[in-house]
């Protein structure tokens, strides 16, 4: 019998089979390099996702709390809500110190952030109006577009009114770059904010320069009593020293009557150095007056006491006191008053 079947071949020797190659073929290949890669692309695209989602929180946080820079352009910021920090804005905007601001921008660009916080209309000016005056400046005289936008942190809310003064003054504090008068006109300028719930300016300056030492608050309130009773009197409130001023203010509340004398000698100077002098030498007149009145003899107090029957009578000056057993609360009240009248009269009669 043949071995062989109806096909015509017989039974494979396992000998003879060898096993298929199961090598993928040019588009299998391409096949599976694309599934891995759009596997590869999923993943990627999830985990990019997912850190988008965390760094667009993170950076609305710090949008909302101010730490972020945006270019604003300069006609979108007023600075009518806030009164500044310095007195004689005009005469810092041409100083010399201003010019300096001007070449380090102008060399090296705005390294420094202004800040200001949104408002219906726009933003308004927290910190940093030196900064913006500068490029104001720049940008009048260049007309070069690095300078018509101002590098800034912005609030999106304006916060409380005490906070934006504290916030205001703040950073030129921390640079002792304000001098005592400018300090305390803030206090006095803010005492007449509305939004303040009318606290006065003494108050103010324990609120506004919370973080100053308790001594310098103190240089602080003296020079708000000399401003706010010599107002324009005084030319150059900036010029004077702590120490003067301190003694001014001081001399003015123990003697307030002097006070008109003070600001008629202060109409009249036409310099720092004069203002200076007239302010020396109304310190100098108000001790040599003080040391006169402590040298000035005193009268001797007279007191004396004596008895009428039983009653005791102490007398001195302005005063007549008698102790007695009599109950003068039971006297009838007119009675009594008849004999105090006829005691005044025979007082009178001598």
């Amino acid at each position: 019998m043949s071995s062989k079947n109806k096909f015509g071949f017989g039974p494979i020797e396992p000998a003879q089979v060898k096993p298929r190659r199961r090598d993928p073929g040019p588009m299998g290949a391409a096949v599976r390099e694309a599934a891995s890669s759009m596997t590869e692309s999923t993943e990627n695209l999830v985990e990019q996702r997912r850190q988008n989602a965390t760094d667009a929180k993170a950076f609305r946080l710090a949008q909302e709390e101010g730490r972020v820079l945006v270019a604003v352009p300069l006609e979108d910021i007023r600075t009518d809500d806030l009164p500044r920090d310095r007195l004689d804005l005009s005469s810092v905007a041409a100083s010399d110190e201003m010019e300096e601001l001007k070449a380090s921008i102008r060399e090296r660009g705005q390294k420094e952030p202004i800040e200001v916080y949104r408002t219906e209309t726009g933003f308004q000016l927290k910190k940093g109006w030196r900064r913006l005056t500068a490029l104001q400046q720049l940008l009048t005289e260049t007309g070069d577009a690095r300078f018509a936008k101002a590098v800034a942190r912005v609030a999106e809310e304006a916060g409380t009114r005490i906070d934006l003064y504290i916030d205001m003054v703040e950073e030129n504090v921390i640079r002792e770059d304000l001098s005592f008068a400018e300090m305390a006109q803030v206090a006095i300028t803010a005492a007449q904010d509305t939004g303040l719930d009318g606290m006065g300016a003494e108050e103010l300056v324990g609120r506004i320069y919370a973080s100053l030492h308790k001594m310098k608050r103190s240089y602080i309130r003296s020079f708000v009593y000399l401003l706010e009773h010599l107002d324009e009197a005084l030319p150059y409130p900036k010029s004077v020293s702590r120490n003067l001023g301190v003694d001014v203010a001081r001399k003015m509340q123990a003697a307030p009557g002097r006070i008109a004398s003070l600001k008629s000698a202060l109409s009249n100077v036409s310099s720092v150095d004069e203002q200076t002098d007239v302010l020396k030498k109304f310190v100098l007149s108000a001790e040599r007056s003080e040391g006169k009145a402590e040298q000035a003899p005193r009268q001797r107090s007279v007191k004396y006491e004596f008895h009428v029957g039983l009653s005791k009578v102490t007398a001195r000056k302005g005063e007549c006191r008698i102790l007695s057993e009599i109950d003068f609360s039971s006297v009838d009240r007119k009675r009594l008053q008849k004999a105090v009248e006829a005691f005044e009269a025979v007082l009178r009669d001598e």
